[in-house]
This record gives structure tokens, C-alpha cells and sequence, in this order.
């Protein structure tokens, strides 16, 4: 198994900056992917970035290029999703998950950390 703890989430203003954290316990040598969700209020929970753990090889979702950075740190198991430029439509819960094992989805999930934007 894999445990995954989000931190940083919290209340800015548009423009601002703000840093999340996933640091992931358990089974850590068998993650391939870490990823970043959020779930906004009565909508779907949407796919914002994921990084290969072995390449460091990042992929985003169009809505957040050029203002999100997704990176890893393998010695201390934890993943980062830098958010910069911050809009009013990026306010969600963001959820931390991993894909570990031979399992073809992510099959790790954190509890979610709530980022609000105010416009």
C-alpha cells in the first residue's frame, strides 16, 4: 500500500502563489506516477499534472501550463505542485494520488487539501 498526505493548500487573492505537498509513505519504491487532481464545487474532478517518479517527466492539463510546475523529490518521497498566477477558477480541492504496482490506474489517494482563490 501507499499513503498520501497533502499540505499547503489555503485562501490567497488572484495573482498570488501558493505551494502543495504530497508526501507519500508505504510502498514508495513502486510508484511510477504521481499526479495532481482537483475537484471543484459541483463539478467533476479534473486531471491537472502528473511526473514519471523514474524520468521526472512532467505532463499538464492545458487550463494550467505556463502557471502550474509539478516536481518530485524521490529521497524524501514527496511530490510539489508549485501554482503561480493563481485565477478564481483554480479554487478546488486538490487531491494528491499515485500509481504504484501493476495497477493501470491511480490507486493511491490523499485527503485532499482545499485551495481558494479570491478574485
Amino acid at each position: 500500500q501507499v499513503q498520501l498526505v497533502e499540505t499547503g493548500g489555503g485562501l490567497v487573492q488572484a495573482g498570488d502563489s501558493l505551494r502543495l505537498s504530497c508526501a507519500a509513505s508505504g510502498r514508495t519504491y513502486s510508484i511510477y506516477f504521481m499526479a495532481w487532481f482537483r475537484q471543484a464545487p459541483g463539478k467533476e474532478r479534473e486531471f491537472v499534472a502528473r511526473i514519471s517518479w523514474s524520468t521526472g517527466s512532467p505532463l499538464y492539463t492545458d487550463s494550467v501550463k505556463g502557471r502550474f510546475t509539478i516536481s518530485g523529490d524521490n529521497a524524501k518521497n514527496t511530490v510539489y505542485l508549485q501554482m503561480n498566477s493563481l485565477k478564481a477558477e483554480d479554487t478546488a480541492v486538490y487531491y494528491c494520488a499515485a500509481r504504484y504496482g501493476t495497477s493501470a490506474q491511480y490507486n493511491a489517494w490523499g485527503q485532499g487539501t482545499q485551495v481558494t482563490v479570491s478574485s
